[in-house]
């Protein structure tokens, strides 16, 4: 073995042996930072792969974010639909199925109608761009020698990531056509990560951290007018403005205002009703484009089976791919990090499920979203749990 590379061998020892320190965060970008930038073997130019490192802890963060804060919230009128009958001068319900998840319809709840209600999610995530996080795979840093195959030295991340989201929410129908409603997101988010460096088939851990957060995420309000309703079908307008009350450095919110526009389009014809939503989103984290179809049967007069399709397009470098250089102060040795690319995050699920009528006023929903996708942050499914109160009838 060349001098060069004792001395390269012997640096890189040392360093891994000094820097086996554990942490304890005081936020969740604490604990991804220093999870995925601290060194492993000193390069000579520390500006620039310490840039790359945090380039990755952000494509972390970001798709976190994009997962939590911009999360769908529950729909403003999903359960009850109410219309006065002019001949029988009483309120009845104008739908026979209760709607769709996350989606909206072009149906409004009805005039002085309100309903109140809360959702559970539980997200466990386990993958990042299709990579494990949760068994000790993803490879955030390697060496090697130009002239060998095998690094000699792989630094490999483990991350259990956990949110749980209690969101709240309420809505009120002004008239036949107008409501607005609001809904607050409560998440308590968890992280435990560690990284170990496998020098030379000998492993260290380099890195640990725990971090735990819970409070308010961003505040959602929200309008929806409908355009036109000719049995059996309608359109509809709506308008969602998220306020950032969310503790950015928490990883709970997006530290500033978005708008999203939306374009609804719904056919309700007796136990079977069809969904479509089209939506533009600006400001908060990125840019968005969503759309959505949604079919919804009523089984019975208690319970209606509904199937949901969710897309989303994010102008967020949330993908991250390998890259490989020359080592800036070692000759012969290649240094290989991971970096955010730059295509758009596509996120698609599918969320099946029912909504049981429990008696007149309440209804439960159920649901369990599944990723079609691997971009991002990903978790193998969602479970949903929601119930819903009528007021006002």
């Amino acid at each position: 073995m060349t001098e060069r590379r004792i001395g390269a061998l012997a640096v890189a020892f040392a360093v891994i042996v000094a820097s086996a320190t554990p942490v304890g965060a005081q936020t969740l970008s604490d604990a991804l930072t220093f999870l995925v930038t601290s060194q492993s073997v000193p390069t000579g130019s520390v500006e620039r792969d310490r840039d790359a490192a945090q380039a990755t802890s952000r494509t972390i963060s970001r798709a976190l974010l994009a997962n939590l804060a911009t999360l769908p919230v529950t729909t403003s009128s999903g359960a009850f639909v109410y219309r006065l009958n002019p001949e029988l001068g009483t309120v009845e319900r104008a739908t026979q199925s209760f709607g769709p998840f996350f989606l909206e319809r072009a149906l409004t709840a009805g005039r002085h109608q309100a309903s109140v209600g809360m959702a559970m999610q539980h997200l466990h995530f386990n993958a990042l761009d299709g990579r494990a996080l949760d068994d000790g795979s993803l490879v955030t840093t390697a060496n090697r020698f130009t002239d060998e195959n095998a690094p000699f030295d792989v630094d490999q991340l483990t991350l259990n990531l956990n949110a749980t989201v209690a969101t709240l929410y309420g809505n009120f129908g002004i008239t036949d056509r107008i409501e607005v409603g609001a809904a607050a997101p409560m998440i308590a988010l968890t992280l435990e990560g560690a990284r170990v460096n496998t020098y030379r088939g000998r492993a260290f851990t380099q890195a640990s951290a725990t971090a735990r957060a819970i409070g308010l995420a961003d505040l959602v309000l929200r309008t929806k007018y409908t355009v036109l309703r000719e049995d059996p079908a309608g359109l509809a307008a709506a308008v969602d403005v998220r306020l950032p009350t969310g503790r950015q450095e928490d990883l709970l919110g997006t530290g500033s205002t978005s708008v999203k526009f939306s374009a609804i389009g719904s056919l309700e014809s007796g136990r079977v009703s069809g969904h479509a939503n089209a939506g533009v989103g600006i400001g908060g984290l990125a840019s968005e484009i969503s759309f959505g179809a949604a079919i919804a049967l009523a089984a019975t007069n208690q319970v209606s089976v509904v199937g949901e399709l969710l897309g989303r397009w994010i102008d967020s470098p949330g993908h991250i791919v390998p890259v490989t250089t020359a080592h800036p102060r070692l000759t012969g040795v290649e240094t290989l990090r991971l970096t955010p690319d730059g295509s758009t995050l596509r996120i698609v699920t599918l969320a099946p499920g029912f909504k049981w009528n429990l008696t007149d006023t309440w209804v439960l929903t159920a649901n369990a979203s599944i990723p079609l996708t691997s971009g991002g942050l990903t978790a193998r499914f969602t479970p949903f749990v929601g119930l819903d109160y009528a007021l006002g009838r």
